[in-house]
């Protein structure tokens, strides 16, 4: 190359002067040879003390990592280190380049250089290993090298400088390089000795590990181990590797770091909130959140922000080199050589093409990995960031006042949103944070490299872009938009999703399931239509990001064709295709500037979830007296106040005035209004509704006490649980679900009693407990557990209850009306100042007399959740899933490592036959243009073609040609950009609506079995989570996975045709990516799966820590739930840092093998270029297609990782839709059943067995009865006996295996199923209300005028309580009706069968949760409004059933038979065996 001719003679005056005679100093080979003395050294030293010493300790002894400790400036070491081989690098490539221009070979000129690679990459293993195993002392090595190599170094350095070599000579700045990193990296080695006092030194320092790496459960190394295994993962090799053998799970993972777990980072918050409000100048709303973050949290974003900084930098090498390379190739300097040897410049190095291909590699390296790096930081804060957000949150809701839930104020479903999705707003805001601040620098970069490649026409260029960026913030806000009104349809949607599950059974009785699903496909189609808007908007920002570059060379080259005439037109392969690449770089960050102010404004809403406003109040005037150690009762009808005495009492109400004073030293305990003193005990609290953990029955009972077997099984005694819990698969260590969902209603409530009985607190409080427990049940534990077992303890017992019958065991009694004490005292006391109260309550209390003159003892015996053939089994079970272990493990790990090919068929099947095929060839067509474009562009620039040019005559005509079929190329490929994008949207838009709408369909028509064998949340998993995944990400994962793969492949195949041999260096680099996404997707699969089922308990957590909130605080366990949470929030954020690690592993390999495609690609292009004259302008397209190789690889693994996970969804969602259905077609048709069917009410079962499912034996067997019309039968029995599975056999809800069931001389069995379910009525024992108007949920089919609503109302007893509402019939019911009381839910139930007012009536314990009295006046109303109807009426209690008979001298009794199924004992049918029936009736109930 040509150099200055003052460089040129330097160089050979250099050569004379370095002589022999004028002594070794001056002579270059000698400086040179004594440069290698060092390297020698430290190799020949340090090799036996690796391969011998240590090698064959490491070989024998597995040093743990706990003995990891960092020596001081460890960092630094390996940052001098890495710079040092940079350098050194450098060093070689500049003596290879020197030595070229010389006629004989200078080996001195690099060899030295390349032992001294050898020497650094010794020496920092050397290192490495020395710091393991904690013995600095042998550190001494190193120290020798460094001081020699620094002095060798230096000597070299002085006498170049005393020749004249200067700056502008490259070899002179390197040597002085090498000078400094030698002088420094002995200076951290002085450091070390310092410091730790290894030598010369009498007392060393002695250093322990960190507290983290002394714990064995800590897995998560990223914070300790060395510089080079943080930048490139290499820790997580082994973890990911053996995913691939056993499936990760917690165990695995192991345990949080301290300075990453949750309590570690709530304090760090806190600690920062306090310093803001303790400030001089206290701040308020989200500006003074905003600060307590970023002195929280803002320390490592600054970092991530510098990482991201020099990645980009690093990131306009790419660009140069290329443009570098292809103008080096253009030219003829490279066959140009001089004499001698030289002394290159920084210039005349840079233009050599092969230093520029090394150095693009080196520059990818080290850009990937500071980004990277960036991207760890980042999401390492961020996760910080959620679980102290998290906690902050809980220890919110600890303080939440119940009124709030209970009116409607925050909702269940909002905390827990708050909590799984705006935290992880914050979370993804400061992940995308440092592309904030990096996006002005790379802006301005960008546009500054155009200019200087292109001119003006650059600037035109980039204009387009700045002009389209508003419409691309357009966009994302109007999909912003878009997406918040589709979550806002889709809760209301899983709202009524939710509602219709767990009111399948009453839905199905009352024929309604359709009219619910058609309200949540009205839902549907709304969310639908924003969907489809989401879906638009989704395409056109795709299309945007896809067509804004296209848009922006067109532009740029065109103008610039038009700026310069044919003589000067100066549009080469090198300005093309640099200037190609740079707008690449340029429109990334315009693209994530929407994503950043869209994640900003979500992180902003955030803040307003942090307060919770207040509830009213509903006592009024309380002034009563608790006594100390004694059992006081409160009484009163349904909504009078008597729950929310207890909740006053415990503080969970606003304080209006007044206070509550608890004294445990006084005889009592004084309450004056809703207030609370809060330095109260502990209080054994029994909620009405019963409140239960998702663990086994032990822990409930317990909650977290000591131990106390005798206790434990005096109050398993006591509650009578012994029989339930033998019915359980594993006994009390049976996991009962969430809410109790395997229990029934009345083992759910004497689970909660059992658990205020086990406490040993002074005082405990009951509401209601005998709601859902038969008499027997209840006498058991008001005499055994309250009368005895808390009196001989003289605790404080505060009971709420209906039952009027054991007011006399009473020693205080509180009456309450419409939220006021209407009188208390004993009952001596009441009777004296209220006689007529006390004789309405006498009149009460003389129904069950009888009754309560007799202890009953009996065991509670129900139908076993689990099939008794089931149970037997298990042993068997066990045994041979032993056997088999082995290979399921191997059967499981197979099916991991496979892609499941079946879900996405079923998926594109979905789609439909029209879309499937334009999703296909859009995606193809669009891609071969994109090559098409950049091909036609390579041809344009060609040195052949620009000779053609100007030696044509007509150069506009031949100039605009090319420009023309360009513009073509470009236009076409923005519409297919469209097209493909809206393919790839209404592909997954349709699948969404096909895949829902069979779910739903699926659901609505399954038989009960399905509901009472899978957990509820399960199958509303898969209208939330499963639905939204297929509705949204999907489609976006599998155009980034098709637009990656198609690009990739286009890549290689363009490379490949550019330059064959690269065919032969992909085989291996192949080999290579297939085994790092073998091991990555089945590891990142795993972690997936982990973050989700470690975020469900931590979402249920929350949710039963709200439902559970008042029993919590009333025993004092907020600590012990806050730890719990803890454990929740520590374990998905492990979950979720291994699933970060693992994709920057995966990206780290795939961008690294990007870089060695793009190094072996510039090589062989160069090298077919300078041998066989291969085009610079197809160099180019070669250079730059491998860039995108680069950039686009990790996505193909990272997607098709993402997509396996997805495509579970549609699995689960398709394997529920494959449910079969009851059959709803009858023999009959609609139109075939008489008008008015059924007009009388008969009922003939004749011969009856029916069965829960096929594979289960008989509930009921040889049932024979009749019903004449008009009849109020009376079926009572003890739990178990099958009184329900009769009256569902009537609705068709079980299978018949023989027998039938006419009714009115109609087969039940050939009518339609919608038909037949239409004409009855039923009440069930649980009352369920739905979300809505008053009116909708007394008649969902709005057949009923508001005077039949009215007077059903008025039956009801509820015409009061209606009336008083704001908008009477149109009065608003929450979720559930918790702004109703338990008994007037009921009450509700009952009024919405008195609406249909069909001939035949079941009441299925349709009194058990309302007071007596009511119950006393709607039995009376019963036969009044039902008088010439048939009422079948099921109680555990025989009372209940025998108010029906006395009417209508009918009643029936359930028991189990001898040969185990159930059957009919005694069926009445004439009056004159009445009395005494009713006699053995009431003795067969006390025997049972």
């Amino acid at each position: 190359m040509p150099f200055h001719s003052k460089t040129t003679t330097r160089g050979y005056l250099w050569q004379e002067q370095l002589q022999v005679d004028n002594g070794l100093l001056n002579n270059g080979c000698f400086l040179d040879a004594l440069g290698v003395v060092p390297h020698v050294f430290l190799l020949f030293s340090t090799f036996p003390i690796l391969f011998i010493g240590w090698g064959s300790q490491s070989s024998k002894v597995h040093i743990h990592h706990s003995t990891w400790l960092h020596f001081p400036g460890h960092n630094f070491r390996w940052l001098l280190t890495i710079v040092l081989l940079f350098v050194l690098v450098c060093e070689i490539a500049e003596g290879i380049v020197s030595d070229g221009f010389n006629q004989s070979r200078h080996l001195h000129l690099y060899m030295p250089a390349g032992l001294g690679i050898l020497a650094a990459i010794t020496s920092i293993v050397y290192y490495h290993n020395i710091e393991t195993s904690n013995f600095p002392k042998l550190l001494i090595a190193l120290l020798i090298y460094w001081t020699l190599a620094f002095i060798t170094k230096t000597i070299k350095f002085v006498k170049y400088d005393d020749h004249g070599i200067g700056l502008r000579e490259l070899r002179f700045c390197i040597t002085g390089l090498l000078a400094l990193l030698y002088g420094l990296l002995l200076g951290v080695e002085v450091n070390v000795i310092l410091r730790r006092r290894y030598m010369w030194f009498p007392c060393p320092t002695e250093v322990k590990p960190p507290d983290d790496l002394q714990d064995l459960g800590v897995r998560f190394l990223q914070p300790f181990v060395n510089l080079l295994s943080k930048s490139t993962y290499w820790w997580m090799n082994t973890f990911i590797t053996s995913a691939h053998k056993r499936p990760i799970d917690l165990k695995t993972i192991g345990k949080l770091p301290i300075s990453m777990r949750a309590l570690t980072n709530f304090q760090r918050l806190r600690k920062a909130f306090d310093a803001q409000e303790k400030g001089p100048v206290p701040l308020k709303g989200s500006r003074w959140i905003w600060l307590a973050l970023r002195q929280a949290f803002g320390r490592p974003l600054v970092l991530s922000i510098t990482f991201r900084f020099i990645a980009d930098l690093l990131g306009f090498v790419g660009p140069l080199c290329i443009s570098g390379i292809v103008h080096h190739i253009s030219s003829d300097n490279h066959s140009v050589k001089l004499l001698g040897v030289h002394f290159i410049s920084s210039e005349a190095f840079l233009a050599n093409a092969y230093v520029l291909a090394v150095l693009l590699f080196l520059a990818l390296l080290l850009q990937r990995t500071f980004l990277q790096a960036s991207y760890y930081v980042a999401i390492e804060t961020g996760i910080k960031l959620r679980a102290a957000i998290q906690t902050k949150i809980y220890h919110k809701i600890m303080r939440l006042c119940t009124s709030n839930m209970s009116m409607g104020d925050m909702t269940t479903a909002q905390i827990c949103s708050l909590v799984a999705r705006d935290t992880n707003h914050l979370m993804w805001f400061f992940f995308l944070c440092p592309n904030l601040w990096a996006m002005p620098v790379q802006i301005v970069m960008g546009v500054l490299l155009l200019y200087s490649l292109l001119g003006v026409s650059a600037l035109i260029g980039a204009t387009v872009i700045v002009v389209l960026a508003p419409l691309q913030y357009f966009v994302a806000t109007r999909l912003s938009r878009a997406q918040k009104s589709t979550l806002e349809h889709t809760g209301e949607r899983l709202k009524k999703t939710n509602e219709l599950l767990r009111g399948i059974k009453l839905l199905k009785l009352y024929a309604w399931e359709h009219i619910f699903r058609s309200s949540v496909e009205e839902t549907r189609r709304q969310e639908l239509r924003n969907l489809r808007t989401f879906a638009l908007y989704t395409s056109l920002s795709i299309f945007m990001n896809a067509a804004v570059p296209i848009a922006a060379v067109l532009t740029i080259f065109a103008v610039h064709v038009h700026m310069h005439s044919a003589t000067d037109f100066d549009l080469s392969p090198a300005v093309a295709f640099g200037s190609l690449s740079l707008f690449h770089i340029l429109v990334t960050p315009l693209f994530l500037l929407s994503s950043v102010l869209h994640s900003t404004v979500k992180a902003l809403i955030v803040n307003g979830y942090f307060t919770w406003t207040q509830g009213c109040p509903t006592l009024t005037n309380i002034d009563i007296k608790v006594p100390f150690g004694q059992l006081t009762m409160i009484v009163g009808q349904e909504g009078c106040g008597k729950s929310s005495l207890l909740l006053a009492a415990l503080g969970e109400m606003h304080k209006i005035s007044g206070n509550i004073t608890w004294n445990s030293s006084d005889p009592g305990l004084i309450i004056l209004t809703a207030c609370v003193f809060r330095k109260r005990g502990s209080v054994a609290y029994a909620s009405q509704r019963p409140w239960l953990l998702n663990a086994t029955v032990e822990e409930n009972i317990l909650f977290d006490m000591v131990p106390n077997e005798k206790r434990y099984k005096e109050v398993i005694e006591v509650c009578q649980l012994q029989p339930d819990i033998d019915t359980l698969p594993q006994g009390d260590q049976t996991v009962i679900g969430e809410r109790g969902i395997i229990l029934s209603g009345g083992q759910r409530q004497r689970i909660s009693v059992a658990r205020a009985l086990y406490q040993q607190t002074n005082v405990v409080f009951l509401d209601d407990p005998f709601s859902a427990l038969d008499i027997h049940l209840s006498d058991h534990l008001m005499h055994e557990g309250i009368l005895k077992l808390l009196r001989q303890e003289k605790r404080t017992v505060v009971l709420v209850t209906h039952k009027l019958q054991y007011l006399p065991h009473a020693d205080w009694i509180i009456a309450m009306r419409d939220g006021t004490v209407q009188t208390q005292g004993t009952l001596k006391d009441i009777q004296c100042a209220e006689p007529e109260l006390f004789e309405q309550w006498r009149t009460l209390m003389n129904r069950q007399d009888k009754e309560n003159t007799t202890e009953l003892k009996r065991k509670s015996f129900r139908r076993p959740m689990y099939s008794t053939d089931t149970l037997a089994t298990e042993d068997e079970d066990e045994e041979s899933s032993t056997s088999t272990d082995e290979d399921s493990l191997r059967a499981e790990l197979r099916h991991r490592t496979t892609i499941p090919w079946s879900s996405f068929a079923t998926y594109l099947r979905a789609a439909g036959l029209l879309l499937l095929p334009l999703l296909v060839l859009s995606q193809l067509s669009k891609h071969s243009l994109m090559v098409a474009i950049d091909f036609w562009l390579a041809h344009w620039t060609s040195p052949e073609c620009c000779c053609a040019v100007l030696l044509s005559q007509d150069c506009e005509f031949s100039h605009s040609s090319y420009l023309q079929v360009f513009c073509g190329l470009c236009a076409l490929g923005i519409v297919l950009c469209l097209v493909t994008s809206l393919a790839v949207e209404w592909t997954g838009l349709r699948v969404s609506r096909e895949l829902h709408c069979s779910l739903l369909r699926t659901i609505v028509l399954a038989p009960m079995r399905l509901f009472e064998t899978t957990p509820l949340g399960n199958i509303l998993n898969r209208f939330s989570a499963d639905t939204n995944t297929i509705d949204q990400h999907i489609p976006v994962t599998l155009e980034c996975l098709s637009r990656s793969t198609l690009l990739c492949v286009s890549a290689v195949g363009v490379i490949s045709y550019v330059t064959p041999l690269f065919l032969i260096a992909l085989l291996p680099l192949a080999v290579a990516c297939y085994f790092i996404q073998k091991y990555f997707r089945v590891a990142s699969r795993d972690l997936q799966q982990l973050e989700d089922s470690t975020e469900m308990p931590l979402l249920s957590h929350y949710s039963q820590t709200i439902e559970g909130l008042t029993t919590i605080r009333a025993f004092r366990h907020e600590q012990r739930f806050k730890k719990k949470l803890l454990e929740h929030t520590d374990a998905n954020n492990i979950s979720s840092l291994f699933l970060m690690a693992a994709n920057r592993w995966l990206e780290v390999r795939m961008e690294y093998i990007g870089a060695f495609v793009v190094l072996i690609a510039a090589v062989a292009s160069i090298s077919n270029a300078l041998c066989s004259q291969l085009s610079a302008g197809l160099v180019g397209l070669g250079l730059t297609y491998a860039l995108m190789v680069s950039n686009y690889l990790n996505w193909i693994v990272r997607n098709l990782a993402d997509m396996e996970v997805q495509l579970g969804c549609v699995k689960r969602v398709s394997g529920l839709i494959h449910t079969q259905p009851e059959n709803y077609d009858g023999l009959m048709t609609p139109a075939q059943v008489p008008a008015g069917w059924p007009k009388y009410g008969e009922i003939q079962i004749k011969n009856l067995s029916v069965r829960y499912d096929s594979s289960l034996k008989p509930v009921l067997r040889h049932i024979n009865s009749h019903i004449r019309p008009g009849q109020k039968v009376g079926i009572c029995g003890r739990t178990g006996s099958g009184k329900s599975s009769f009256s569902l056999a009537l609705f068709r809800m079980l299978d018949t295996i023989e027998g039938q069931i006419v009714i009115d001389g109609i087969d039940i069995a050939k009518l339609p199923l919608q038909t037949l379910r239409s004409k009855f009525s039923i009440i069930l024992q649980d009352p369920i209300l739905f979300s809505g108007t008053i009116r909708f949920n007394l008649d969902p089919e709005r057949k009923a005028t508001d005077q039949m609503l009215w007077e059903a109302l008025e039956i009801a007893q509820l015409m009061p309580v209606v009336k008083a509402l704001p908008g009477g019939l149109d009065a608003m019911v929450t979720e559930g009706g918790e702004n109703f009381s338990q008994g007037q839910r009921q009450l509700f139930c009952l009024a919405r069968a008195f609406v249909r007012k069909s001939s035949i009536l079941i009441m299925d314990e349709a009194t058990a949760s309302i007071d007596m009295a009511t119950e006393s006046i709607l039995q009376k109303v019963v036969m009044t409004a039902f008088a010439d109807r048939t009422v079948v009426t099921i109680a555990v209690s025989p009372c209940t059933s025998l108010n029906y008979t006395i009417q209508s001298y009918t009643a029936g009794v359930f028991s189990s038979g001898p040969r185990g199924p159930l059957s009919c004992r005694v069926l009445l049918q004439t009056a004159s065996d009445f009395l005494v029936t009713l006699k053995t009736l009431i003795s067969w109930f006390r025997c049972v």
